[in-house]
């Protein structure tokens, strides 16, 4: 499939307590990683051939709620997020680097459904 979902995040208040019940109900591994001053939950899925692996952290900013992101594939995440911005999306994150990893963005579409672009490292 072209573009596939990659990966999916929570961006969540309460990073403990979501680990802890998403841990029990899915028996999924969880493990930490240092993000500056900030832990970013790495989630494995492990061998299904259907699931996608994803994140869990602390909401960035103050007011946002907890929410769920999916990560799509694509080959420029420059030119796609142009594109996407001239289909009528509002871009919430430019274009930024993940070291060691790609680079992602943010956006809105026009309906008003989040959703995220993902380019890894070549």
């Amino acid at each position: 499939m072209a573009n596939p979902f990659v990966h999916v995040e929570l961006a969540t208040t309460d990073l403990p307590k979501a680990k802890a019940f998403y841990g029990a109900l899915f028996g999924w591994k969880l493990d930490d990683m240092p993000m500056g001053t900030e832990t970013y939950t790495m989630i494995d899925v492990g061998e299904n051939e259907m699931g996608v692996g994803g994140g869990m952290m602390k909401i960035p900013m103050p007011g946002m709620p907890s929410a769920w992101l999916a990560y799509v594939a694509v080959d420029d995440v420059k030119a796609s997020t142009a594109k996407a911005k001239q289909l009528g999306a509002h871009v919430m994150k430019d274009v930024t680097e993940i070291p060691n990893y790609g680079s992602f963005s943010v956006l809105t579409d026009p309906t008003g459904a989040a959703i995220a672009l993902y380019q890894p490292k070549s």
